[in-house]
């Protein structure tokens, strides 16, 4: 199954709400993740632009879009990107098929 990395930001008020009452968000998303037929890989608070990450696998590109729409509606996050990650070996697959496509750039012609 295909995987993808999901970057969360959260609220100035969701912070705010985390700050007043600690807690494990993933905890509370994962009863929907499974529901939706996603599986949680891994998760980790982050610094940055993004406060959170979370890698999961599913089963397409809908299913993952679907559960991050339904996170976004929620209205604790200010941001998120979703991000699909490719395997190593798809990779040099992908490679192996660059080099077989013939595309040509534009060229600039001389005035």
């Amino acid at each position: 199954m295909p995987h993808y990395l999901i970057q969360i930001a959260y609220t100035p008020e969701a912070w705010a709400t985390l700050i007043k009452k600690p807690q494990n968000r993933i905890t509370a998303v994962r009863p929907a993740m499974e529901k939706a037929g996603v599986k949680l890989e891994a998760s980790y608070l982050s610094f940055g632009e993004y406060d959170a990450i979370i890698l999961v696998e599913a089963p397409d590109n809908v299913t993952v879009s679907g559960l991050v729409m339904d996170f976004a509606a929620g209205g604790a996050l200010r941001a998120v990107k979703t991000t699909p990650l490719v395997t190593w070996e798809d990779g040099v697959k992908a490679m192996k098929k660059a080099g077989q496509i013939s595309y040509k750039p534009p060229t600039s012609r001389k005035r």
